[in-house]
């Protein structure tokens, strides 16, 4: 194992054990160093590394801290892969999206208030009165966030949001006829929002299902092509 590898392995073992908890600022470099068993470039390395991941924040003048560690930080990577992804590997990202959406959905419906309903039918609202693709996207995000925020579970809002990201999205809507491609996800959203009205968490889970398989089904067509 390169020993950057090793420092990066010793410090997060520091992290799990909670020697250094979310918030907590590390020790000098000479003291962790010398801590830890480790020459200092082999340290540098480590910090880098780990403030890439997120797992660790440099503050300018102030030292290096542990990061809140909350799940939206450490999985936007994630959001770089999906946003980076074409052909097969995008396929895939989708792929999980279509077997998660669905049961956050569908415990959306047993959840949602009459004021949550209210809040979503605005964005729909929104959505039907925009005229530009990255305005009726940015709708589109919201809703389905919207949506995953009831389930109560912030990790998956935050693996939701990842799995489909601005980026993303745009890409799929420049690969259709835009006017078109609005019109059935506006539809489908009507769909989603209705199953939700009516409490209907099976109903609310297949239209959840059909609006990802659409997705599903254009970027396998474009490998295809």
């Amino acid at each position: 194992m390169a020993l950057t590898d090793q420092a990066i392995d010793k410090i997060k073992a520091m992290i799990v054990s909670g020697e250094l908890p979310p918030g907590s600022r590390l020790p000098k470099e000479g003291e962790l160093a010398l801590q830890l068993g480790l020459s200092r470039s082999s340290l540098r390395e480590a910090v880098r590394a780990l403030t890439a991941m997120q797992i660790l924040v440099t503050r300018q003048g102030d030292g290096t801290y542990v990061s809140d560690l909350e799940p939206r930080r450490l999985l936007e990577n994630l959001s770089f892969v999906s946003d980076v992804s074409r052909g097969a590997t995008a396929l895939h990202l989708l792929q999980v999206r279509r077997m998660l959406e669905p049961q956050a959905v569908a415990l959306a419906a047993t959840r949602a208030t009459s004021a949550d309903l209210e809040a979503l039918q605005r964005i729909l609202d929104s959505g039907s009165a925009v005229q530009d693709a990255e305005d009726f996207i940015r709708c589109d995000m919201a809703f389905h966030r919207a949506i995953a925020d009831l389930v109560g579970n912030p990790v998956l809002t935050a693996i939701l949001d990842m799995l489909s990201t601005h980026t993303q999205r745009v890409r799929i809507l420049r690969g259709t006829t835009a006017a078109q491609a609005i019109e059935h996800a506006q539809r489908e959203h009507e769909m989603i929002l209705t199953a939700l009205r009516d409490r209907d968490a099976q109903l609310a889970a297949a239209t959840a299902a059909v609006h990802v398989a659409a997705l599903v089904q254009w970027v396998r067509g474009s490998l295809d092509g």
